[in-house]
């Protein structure tokens, strides 16, 4: 069977997106998934997306992890299926689409970003310097000091795989301020080590440091693969809306691959 692909990334985390409108790879397996994302061997990427047919929006997107089983909401690969989608001429400049999560409407910007319309979030838990919340998957964030000289495969391995988390998984995020903005580095569930760059952490590391406040608020977040916005309103404690996910989302290359 051959699989015709593309490859997009959005600040360094890649993905496989394949065109599944008509149902040509329902018959993908858990191992033929992971096959596909391995680097070594297949394609190489942190996941992979079908983009599908869905009544009453202009797609669906379906996530897979890197080890092949399906996945919950990945941000930076709805920035780049939105993108995806733009190159087929299913949309112009803006979407809705329905994902694991539920609706999500983006807008592809003059810059070039796409600004990602995200769930609301209804709640954190706060412990001693921990926060944990979902924002379409769910996220651990700890901040730290000398960020940039952790050892996150090791600290985030031990958190993902405690007891408490060893069953359902959880994105582990570690946090540092920097003059204008927030560093974040994330090891992450399915893929099962750091990625370059992650969404959903991105968003949930904002929304952990941010203040109640009536007016929108905008963080920066540098990850290792490049800047986030993530654009928010917190009107309430632990209540946020029109949570934007903001960033860019390349074409690296497409082709066809024979399983």
């Amino acid at each position: 069977m051959r699989i015709e692909f593309s490859k997009y990334q959005g600040t360094g985390n890649d993905f496989v997106i394949l065109d599944n409108r008509d149902g040509q790879y329902n018959f993908l397996t858990e191992a033929q998934i992971a096959f596909l994302c391995y680097r070594r061997f297949g394609i190489g990427a942190d996941g992979l997306m079908m983009l599908q047919q869905r009544d009453g929006y202009d797609f669906e997107m379906k996530y897979f992890n890197a080890d092949g089983k399906e996945g919950s909401m990945c941000g930076n690969g709805g920035r780049c299926i939105v993108q995806f989608a733009r190159d087929l001429n299913i949309i112009q400049d803006a979407t809705r689409f329905i994902a694991s999560d539920g609706p999500h409407n983006a807008l592809i910007t003059d810059e070039g970003w796409i600004e990602l319309n995200m769930i609301d979030v209804n709640g954190i838990e706060k412990r001693e310097n921990v926060s944990i919340l979902n924002t379409g998957s769910p996220h651990f964030i700890q901040p730290v000091t000398g960020l940039d000289s952790l050892d996150v495969e090791t600290l985030g391995k031990s958190i993902r795989y405690s007891d408490e988390f060893i069953n359902s998984g959880i994105n582990v995020n570690f946090i540092e301020p920097l003059a204008d903005g927030l560093h974040i580095r994330t090891y992450e569930r399915g893929v099962e080590a750091e990625t370059l760059s992650c969404g959903t952490g991105a968003t949930a590391a904002a929304l952990s440091v941010a203040t109640v406040s009536p007016n929108p608020q905008t963080i920066v977040m540098q990850t290792r693969g490049g800047k986030l916005e993530i654009k928010f309103l917190h009107t309430q404690e632990h209540q946020f809306s029109d949570i934007r996910l903001c960033g860019p989302a390349k074409f690296v290359f497409s082709g066809v691959i024979a399983l």
